[in-house]
């Protein structure tokens, strides 16, 4: 079942040519009435109607037992990606780019090569959520019309005083969160909450940013494995200064750890995955980083004793501060789980054009556990329950 949480995340609107329309607008016209008609056409757009919980039975996962250790393995592989399902009027010509994504997930699907679960952020049209067709288990975010259920601290007034109209930060929530979680495993339980109503800043506050926490069973696997799926605030290109950007992105940061504190189960293995937005901002970086659980995955992985292979290019000495795309982990009391192997997809050109403003993020775990018994040797050989 749906967690009492029922929330809605925001999707960062983070291109420049949304500034370009709220100032033509600005100049020629009444902004709030067209930009948020055209906007409002976008969000009631059809998508897949709700799947109900838990979803339906999966692909078995591949157990391993190690006879002289009595360990037992698994693998789970997670991929993120903003697709910049935006609509017309912030960008237009995205459906073309988006048939591209999904062909080619498709394509891996049926060759029993993509992800096992598969995040989006910025699936606001549904051209977007079409992407995860394959799956058999799918979960949408929060909606437009949805509140948060946190109950967080009350924002600064000055903070609020200084929302400004022609920044999108007065005209209400338009968009849904563009979330979107797709999976080979069932999907057992979730918990959905938006950001605070005034936790954000900019053009962000036309969509319902927030994050959605859920369970995915592998059978063979003892204990179910907890994902988060989020997108935070933008910085510059949220169109207001960065130092109230940064107060926005700090109290969704907080405000996920009051979701985490409230759902999350820290006896449960838990991966996190999202567009951050915290590429070339310590500051952004570090709150998240003393807030959440769980470590780095591009901090663990470059360490030369992780045993982690990293399939893709990674710039400078701090490879967690070059990217807007995140994700990190943390073990449970019976199931640990490690990355060990790191890859970027969907980051070439097609026809001379890139997909989407960002890259996949592709990262498969290793899930450790002790054997036990005969029922779990037979899941490993192939058998059933």
């Amino acid at each position: 079942m749906i967690g009492a949480l029922m929330a809605v995340p925001t999707i960062a609107l983070t291109f420049h040519p949304l500034t370009d329309v709220l100032t033509r607008l600005r100049r020629t016209g009444p902004p709030a009435a067209i930009l948020a008609a055209a906007l409002a056409l976008a969000a009631c757009a059809s998508h897949p109607p709700p799947q109900a919980l838990p979803g339906p039975a999966g692909k078995p996962a591949r157990v391993e037992i190690d006879a002289a250790t009595g360990m037992a393995r698994a693998e789970l592989s997670v991929m993120t990606y903003n697709v910049a399902g935006l609509p017309w009027p912030i960008k237009s010509g995205r459906k073309r780019a988006l048939r591209a994504i999904a062909g080619e997930i498709a394509a891996l699907h049926e060759a029993g090569r993509a992800p096992d679960v598969l995040l989006l952020q910025e699936a606001f049209i549904p051209a977007a959520a079409a992407v995860g067709a394959p799956y058999s288990n799918r979960l949408r975010g929060p909606r437009a019309s949805d509140r948060s259920a946190l109950d967080g601290p009350p924002p600064d007034p000055e903070f609020v005083r200084k929302r400004r109209f022609f920044k999108g930060e007065k005209l209400g929530k338009i968009l849904s969160s563009g979330l979107y979680v797709f999976s080979d495993y069932p999907i057992t339980a979730a918990h959905m909450t938006p950001f605070g109503r005034h936790s954000c800043a900019g053009y962000d506050c036309l969509a319902n940013k927030g994050a959605m926490l859920l369970e995915i069973e592998m059978p063979g696997v003892p204990a179910p494995v907890q994902i988060l799926n989020t997108h935070l605030n933008a910085n510059g290109a949220s169109g207001v200064s960065k130092a109230r950007a940064l107060v926005a992105h700090q109290r969704q940061i907080d405000e996920i750890a009051l979701l985490l504190k409230k759902a999350l189960n820290p006896d449960r293995p838990f991966i996190y995955a999202g567009d951050f937005n915290t590429r070339n901002s310590t500051d952004r970086f570090e709150h998240k980083t003393d807030t959440l659980p769980g470590e780095i995955v591009r901090r663990y992985c470059v360490r030369a004793d992780s045993g982690c292979e990293v399939a893709m290019s990674w710039d400078g000495d701090a490879p967690w501060l070059d990217t807007q795309d995140l994700q990190g982990f943390s073990s449970g009391a019976d199931v640990a789980v490690r990355p060990i192997r790191v890859e970027a997809l969907f980051d070439a050109p097609r026809d001379g054009r890139m997909l989407s403003d960002h890259d996949a993020y592709l990262v498969t775990y290793e899930l450790v556990w002790p054997a036990a018994g005969e029922k779990q040797a037979a899941v490993a050989a192939g058998g059933r329950d």
